[in-house]
């Protein structure tokens, strides 16, 4: 169970990290435009949307551990952890991209070819892949001990067909009593429906 209360803030953590920066400036620069610098920004967004998309795959996963069991567990904890794996590399991959900031050089100055001077990188990437890898060792956590987590219960699953064991019949719904209405609506039963 230290297992389960760590990987929940861990991967919780780790998208918020990931959602939040790649929303922020990722780098800045000038466009040369008329002898003056006009001041350019590109956020992460701009500069790659993958992390964000992998981190809203990586919060449903760890949510979803909760509803399957056995192979299907794998899956999601195996998904949870490329999420984590894939923003983090994604953005190291696109820290020192230009492309978006050049895009928005060229959006500032209306020349189609305009590219950014003075290019700093801003330490948001850097929070986006603290995100990630928070995301990574969560996935990492399920993968290892998510056998062990609980699960949601089966009672409303629906029971197999003929393999299911016969049910004995229910007791008869005295519509009088507000106890017997309850008890067949456990049971899954319309207490107004007359049996036949």
């Amino acid at each position: 169970m230290r297992a389960l209360a760590a990987a929940l803030p861990l991967g919780a953590i780790g998208a918020a990290l990931v959602l939040l920066g790649s929303g922020k400036t990722w780098s800045n620069g000038l466009a040369e435009f008329a002898g003056t610098g006009l001041h350019v920004r590109a956020t992460g967004t701009a500069t790659t949307a993958l992390p964000g998309a992998l981190a809203l795959v990586g919060l449903a996963s760890l949510v979803a551990v909760f509803a399957v069991r056995r192979t299907g567990r794998y899956v999601v904890t195996g998904l949870l952890t490329l999420s984590g794996l894939g923003a983090v590399v994604t953005t190291l991959a696109h820290r020192g991209d230009r492309h978006a900031l050049n895009a928005a050089a060229a959006g500032a100055t209306g020349l189609r070819h305009a590219t950014a001077t003075h290019a700093s990188t801003t330490a948001w990437p850097l929070v986006v892949a603290a995100g990630g890898v928070l995301l990574l060792l969560a996935g990492l956590l399920a993968v290892r001990y998510g056998q062990y987590w609980p699960a949601m219960s089966s009672r409303y699953d629906r029971k197999g067909g003929a393999a299911a064991a016969p049910r004995r019949a229910p007791a008869p719904v005295d519509p009088d009593r507000a106890e017997d209405l309850w008890k067949a609506l456990d049971r899954g039963e319309d207490p107004t429906q007359s049996p036949g």
